[in-house]
């Protein structure tokens, strides 16, 4: 049972820093697996990037950081990603504590926010940090 909780198929994903999109294939045509704390990642990622709905079986999954995508980069708009982020990782991602969520403006892309979020692994006790670019479309601060 504890393998279950940190092995997933890998995943093709541009915001996992993988070309493409989908499940990546090793070259013998095997499912290509992945482990411990980069599953974890690769969750934490993948749920950000969900739009709940999108999943036909399980249409609660997800994150609604999509409903800022023409927002102003500014502190409401910061204040939203941190409580659309918060609210998906408590209800969706049990492996993880959460440490901090933060969110501020690129310095030097504007339209660009950054989401850093810290994070302890239960089973590991071990902290881990990921930050995630979104791109929003509204108005500079």
């Amino acid at each position: 049972m504890a393998n279950r909780l940190t092995t997933a198929w890998r995943f093709n994903h541009p915001d996992i820093g993988i070309q493409g999109t989908g499940l990546y294939i090793e070259p013998s045509g095997k499912i290509s697996m992945t482990s411990g704390r980069t599953a974890i990642r690769q969750s934490i990622l993948l749920l950000m990037s969900t739009i709940p709905g999108e999943r036909v079986m399980r249409p609660e999954y997800g994150c609604n950081l999509h409903q800022l995508a023409f927002m102003p980069n500014d502190a409401t708009t910061h204040g939203l990603a941190i409580h659309y982020v918060r609210t998906a990782l408590e209800q969706w991602e049990p492996r993880i504590d959460i440490i901090h969520i933060d969110a501020n403006a690129n310095a030097d892309e504007p339209s660009l926010m950054e989401i850093t979020l810290e994070y302890r692994i239960r089973k590991l006790n071990q902290p881990e940090q990921l930050t995630i670019a979104y791109h929003l479309m509204g108005a500079e601060i």
